[in-house]
């Protein structure tokens, strides 16, 4: 079978993609391929009362299926050029911005409406960090939140679904190019052409990513891993915080290496979640709009990053065996109490239960110390104290700690200024390419990509 487009991920970018070219070009024909379920179909089993903790499915339901890992992420869009990736160095900062925009846009129209947009723009809070060695970075933030996220997605899916043909629990083993001009992809049971091919897997698909680049010579270069802890606190000691900011990133340099310690995927009133990503079980953590599954915690995430040059290279690697170790001595994610840490014992069930906080997911008490490398966890401790200045009670004995998080990032894809690769109509895009890090980064690199072809097609 022959398309026009295929698109490769129904994630973040591929559905922005899809989207795009079905408004821009409607006479195109064009395909969504997914290793994953349709939206509806992605439920995971862990429902901390039968099944508390990962019991490996076949295709990981959070992970994987339309939305991508996105899909019950709390749904946090930060219009920025700050962080979430570095999409502005290829096609400049304001077109980068004006698409965040306008994917804002989109959601709004599609389900997200009555959401709130917040900014640190003028915030008070910008000087309280900066008088505390920590650093309040600048963004406009549009939170969904995990419930409404899952409305979007539906509603575009609902648009989209007969106007594009999508292929779900059909992963692509392999791309081969057929001659300048046309790509073939191939599934477990079938292959299709296309003159034009868009990738967007995501970070779940980071070693496939790294395989198709060695099989088309595409020069791709080594990236970062963040590693660190989730941090669950009771919301009220972060709620003048969120309250005007939600998404607060702030940065520390460590005293002790220098070292850059981040918060990050902020949830004020949220839950802590499983994440497996490849057979991995990580944490991560969600939130929601709606006030009836509203918890009494905020969590967030402490990471320090790792970047690795000569003569090891894998970043990913690294991060994969500490969060291995992790699930080795946890049987998956293991939390511990901060004063449990500081005091240098393992952490147990009657502790835990005494204290202030009540977790939010099933895991095993342990010792942290025994998984993170020193280093990694002298700067997340380090991190704790300094927040402790600007929200006291943040270092509570009670504040607990979950690990560990992990965040992959696809080794950096060599892409030119339409995020095409050496191969003529093969682009790479979202958080596959190494290229964005968000879900507003990787929507408009799918926003912007679909246009080019639109152009190019027309």
């Amino acid at each position: 079978m022959k398309y026009d487009v295929i698109i490769i991920g129904a994630g973040p970018g591929g559905i922005f993609s899809a989207y795009e070219l079905m408004k821009k070009s409607p006479n195109l024909k064009v395909a969504v391929f997914e290793a994953g379920n349709p939206l509806e179909k992605r439920h995971c089993p862990i429902d901390g009362d039968k099944v508390k903790s990962c019991v490996n499915c076949p295709t990981c339901a959070i992970m994987n299926g339309f939305g991508g890992a996105g899909a019950f992420s709390d749904g946090k869009y930060n219009i920025t050029n700050d962080f979430g990736g570095t999409l502005y160095e290829y096609i400049g900062k304001e077109k980068a911005l004006d698409l965040m925009k306008y994917v804002d846009e989109i959601n709004m129209s599609h389900g997200g409406e009555n959401t709130r947009m917040f900014s640190t723009a003028g915030s008070e809070f910008k000087k309280i960090c900066m008088q505390n060695k920590l650093q309040l970075l600048d963004a406009s933030v549009r939170h969904l939140g995990t419930d409404i996220n899952y409305i979007v997605l539906g509603n575009l899916f609902e648009e989209m679904k007969d106007h594009i043909d999508f292929h779900f629990m059909t992963p692509v083993r392999r791309i081969e190019t057929v001659d300048d001009s046309s790509y073939k992809v191939i599934t477990d049971n079938d292959s299709f052409e296309c003159s034009k091919c868009i990738v967007s897997v995501g970070r779940s698909g980071s070693s496939w990513m790294e395989q198709i680049c060695k099989d088309l010579n595409i020069e791709t270069s080594s990236n970062r891993v963040d590693i660190g802890v989730r941090v669950e606190i009771p919301a009220v000691i972060f709620s003048h915080l969120t309250d005007k900011l939600y998404e607060s990133k702030i940065v520390y340099r460590t005293a002790k290496f220098e070292d850059k310690v981040r918060t990050f995927c902020m949830n004020p009133n949220g839950i802590v979640v499983n994440e497996n990503t490849n057979g991995i079980v990580t944490v991560n953590g969600h939130s929601f709009e709606d006030e009836d599954k509203k918890t009494e915690n905020t969590n967030f995430a402490l990471l320090v990053a790792k970047h690795f040059s000569e003569p090891f290279k894998d970043s990913n690697g690294y991060g994969e065996s500490i969060a291995r170790l992790s699930n080795m001595l946890g049987g998956g994610v293991i939390v511990q109490r901060f004063g449990d840490l500081e005091r240098g014992r393992r952490s147990n069930w009657k502790r835990i239960a005494e204290g202030t906080v009540r977790p939010t997911l099933a895991a095993t008490p342990g010792d942290l110390s025994l998984v993170l490398p020193k280093r990694i966890l002298d700067g997340i401790v380090e991190m704790i104290y300094a927040l402790d200045k600007i929200a006291p009670g943040t270092a509570n004995d009670d504040t607990l700690l979950y690990g560990v998080e992990v965040k992959f990032y696809n080794m950096e894809v060599k892409l030119d200024e339409h995020l095409e690769s050496n191969h003529k109509g093969l682009y790479i895009i979202g958080d596959g390419s190494g290229v964005t890090h968000s879900l507003s980064h990787a929507s408009a690199s799918g926003v912007f990509v679909a246009r080019e072809i639109a152009q190019t097609l027309a």
